[in-house]
């Protein structure tokens, strides 16, 4: 049952069995945030003043800066001892370009505990990057422990991401869009099937253990009047200048931090941020408690401009350095800094004609996320959810994709994910051909119509091989496979020799091709990849020991064709 289930998941079109795997995905998903989010808030209430997760400015200002240098020297020295392993939105995509999406489990426990102790310390880091890693690990390793085909497994690395954020943030749909515009960069109607079911199932569970209120509690807020667009355009231009610039000091301290050892740059990020936070308390963690006071209009603009500008420098210089944590949340923190302060500016040019700077702290957030990600949909959904303020969608509209078009076209600026990609010597590719070929399996594909045989072998032992009349033959040296010719081919120079008691396989006239292995798990693009690589036109499919098909070039060809 198993292997029909995989071959059949091989397709591009396996809609059930992949919707049924997606729920399932969830609610695991949907488990493992639950219990990051716990420890982490139990911890925080255990030590911080009042218990309140977010009260980092009640501390002293020795502890506000030793506990971050505490925090990053204990990251440092179990990143350092764990060999370096990676972790983080980069590194699942990594895994999706170079691996097929196969995430290992020691990197997932890494970036549990790593993730935990990061927001735990105070560090200027969200817990959106650690659940994205946790979720599309979760999903990669019930593919991997059930032996899928690497095309099913990139859908429940999507399906755990969506789950991740949906069960982080109370936002399903934002959850779905983040991971097929930010982690697959693709939309295919099998892709969002199981990706919805997963982030509705993990939500649920959410719910069921932190309640189904937003993450920011802000009354309803709107436009004063149409004649205020002109002025979010600006805004729009403003931020996605903040989010270009913001980028770039991200990868360049990131490249400046590589020739560091772990443990020394992630100690200099820790002591860096404790300094931030000696005088300016309000940078130090997640900072959702400022986020809101500035979506409620009840920061002043100097304290917005001056959190701003630490929060950067913060963030840029933590997760520059490499401490384990989410960057979502500390651009939503900005935005919303950006967003209101440009809110004063407003009230003070326009006395009474726009709306509260609550409402622009609001717009904020949604355009320096969209800004950084390179994702707009996935950022104008996020903001709708984290406020239930249905009238933000029409200037949100605007905001959103005009910082996207400043940060990408007239910066050139990629989405940071992506940037900070290809400052470790990497990329990721996402052409529509790689795509579609992704989304497919060998064993979708391949040709069972196969048999072995050695290379030289009597007259009677080729005439058997012909009985059941297979389409290729398999030829062993050595007991490898080392070409493959065609049966018809055999079967010719048979009939043409009627006195001949040996046939050599590789010296009868015949059209052979050199080949190549390529696991049944593989998807059209690997096999691709594959035969430029060596050189050929054709593999041999294997499960385990066992060889079960071939797979040719014109084969791969007439499919996407």
């Amino acid at each position: 049952m198993l292997d029909k289930l995989r071959t059949r998941l091989a397709h591009a079109d396996a809609l059930p069995l992949l919707a049924l795997l997606g729920l399932f995905c969830g609610l695991v998903t949907g488990g493992v945030i639950v219990l990051f989010r716990i420890f982490i808030d139990s911890v925080q209430m255990g030590f911080l003043p009042g218990g309140d997760v977010e009260n980092y400015e009640g501390l002293s200002a020795f502890w506000r800066f030793t506990l971050p240098a505490l925090g990053g020297l204990f990251i440092g020295l179990l990143f350092q001892l764990a060999g370096g392993a990676p972790v983080g939105v980069v590194h699942v995509l990594e895994r999706l370009a170079y691996f097929q999406g196969h995430l290992p489990l020691r990197n997932m426990l890494l970036q549990f505990v790593g993730g935990a102790m990061s927001i735990i310390s105070g560090h200027s880091v969200g817990r959106e990057g650690p659940s994205v890693h946790l979720g599309a690990a979760s999903g990669s390793l019930l593919g991997q422990g059930l032996q899928l085909p690497n095309n099913s497994i990139r859908t429940l690395v999507a399906c755990g991401t969506a789950a991740a954020i949906a069960a982080s943030f109370n936002t399903p749909i934002a959850g779905v869009i983040f991971a097929m515009e930010v982690i697959l960069m693709e939309y295919t109607i099998a892709g969002f099937a199981p990706v919805i079911l997963a982030a509705v199932s993990a939500t649920a569970v959410s719910r069921a253990a932190f309640g189904a209120a937003p993450a920011f509690i802000v009354p309803p807020m709107d436009m004063a009047s149409l004649l205020e667009l002109p002025y979010m355009l600006v805004m729009g231009i403003v931020i996605g200048t903040l989010a270009a610039l913001f980028i770039g000091q991200l990868q360049r301290i990131t490249l400046f931090g590589a020739r560091f050892p772990i443990w020394q740059r992630m100690t200099l990020a820790g002591s860096f941020v404790g300094l931030c936070g000696v005088f300016v308390p309000a940078v130090m963690g997640i900072g959702y408690d400022t986020v809101n006071q500035a979506m409620l209009g009840e920061l002043g603009l100097s304290f917005l401009l001056l959190v701003l500008a630490v929060k950067v420098l913060a963030t840029t210089v933590g997760l520059g350095l490499g401490l384990p944590g989410g960057l979502i949340g500390p651009t939503l923190f900005i935005g919303a800094c950006a967003g209101g302060a440009l809110g004063i500016v407003a009230e003070y040019l326009f006395p009474g004609q726009v709306a509260s700077p609550g409402f622009y702290a609001m717009l904020g957030m949604g355009a320096m996320m969209s800004a950084t990600l390179q994702a707009p949909l996935a950022a104008l959904m996020a903001l709708l959810e984290l406020t239930y303020n249905p009238h933000i969608i029409l200037p949100g509209m605007l905001a959103v994709v005009l910082s996207d078009i400043i940060a990408s076209h007239v910066f050139g600026r990629d989405s940071v994910f992506l940037v900070l990609l290809r400052a470790r010597g990497l990329d990721y590719r996402s052409t529509p051909l790689a795509q579609a070929l992704r989304r497919i399996g060998v064993a979708s594909v391949m040709n069972t119509s196969l048999t072995t045989a050695p290379r030289i072998l009597g007259r009677q032992a080729a005439q058997d091989l012909l009985i059941g009349e297979p389409l290729h033959v398999l030829v062993m040296e050595e007991g490898r496979p080392v070409s493959l010719l065609l049966a018809a081919d055999l079967a010719r120079h048979l009939a043409a020799h009627p006195d001949a008691e040996e046939v050599d396989l590789l010296e009868i006239p015949a059209q052979r091709d050199d080949i190549r292995p390529i696991d049944m798990q593989a998807t059209l693009q690997q096999a691709l990849d594959e035969m430029d690589e060596h050189g050929v036109d054709a593999l041999y499919v294997t499960s385990g020991e066992n060889i079960v098909g071939t797979l040719s070039r014109q084969g791969v060809e007439a499919h996407y064709r």
